[in-house]
């Protein structure tokens, strides 16, 4: 019997990044469990911490668990690292907004 492993894990289907379950490397390709993004690093990446599956255009939301995490400020492109240095946190209006379900483009 084979042992499939995994790199990274996404924690809800509409998630734009997973979490790395190790250290990654730049050129590494993520193996999600549960997805089969085809994803490549770009940046060596610390475990822990969160990785783009999914472009994030500047001023869009980044979703992890299914919720609004922050909002991204800067283009993130997919394979890149998802942290402070890019994503801001939710005003008092976002938080609303992502409670209520309404569409980031409605704010």
């Amino acid at each position: 019997m084979s042992e499939q492993s995994f790199n990274s894990l996404k924690m809800h289907a509409e998630d734009n990044v997973v979490i790395a379950l190790r250290n990654l490397r730049a050129g590494e390709a993520l193996s999600v469990q549960g997805d089969s993004a085809d994803v490549q690093v770009q940046q060596n990446i610390s475990y822990g911490h969160k990785v783009a599956t999914d472009f994030i255009p500047e001023g869009q939301s980044v979703v992890k668990y299914g919720e609004w995490l922050g909002i991204a400020t800067e283009d993130i492109a997919i394979g890149h690292h998802v942290h402070t240095h890019n994503v801001r946190g939710l005003n008092e209006q976002e938080r609303y907004a992502a409670r209520s379900g309404e569409e980031r483009s409605k704010i």
